[in-house]
């Protein structure tokens, strides 16, 4: 039986990270990040956009900025040309 992450990347998930940068509630003029990474569908983020979802119902830091970098790990294999071979006996 194959692992529940492995059928999400099958479904076309991947790993996808967000750099979470926000103001401390106490003192906003000081910025915090946090780093959020989940697999998730590009290009719209349902778990991302669920998650800053309830960072926004829920905590207190307001978000200042959300950098989000994405990457499928299945996926058609990188093919290149081989200009020579050289071959050893």
């Amino acid at each position: 039986m194959a692992s529940s992450d492995f059928a999400r990347q099958i479904a076309g998930y991947g790993l996808t990270t967000a750099g979470i940068l926000y103001r401390m509630p106490d003192h906003p003029a000081i910025l915090q990040e946090y780093v959020w990474q989940d697999y998730d569908l590009a290009p719209r983020f349902p778990e991302l956009n669920r998650f800053l979802e309830f960072w926004q119902a829920k905590l207190e830091g307001k978000l200042f900025r959300v950098t989000v970098s994405h990457k499928n790990l299945i996926g058609p294999a990188d093919l290149r040309t081989v200009g020579r071979e050289f071959r050893l006996q």
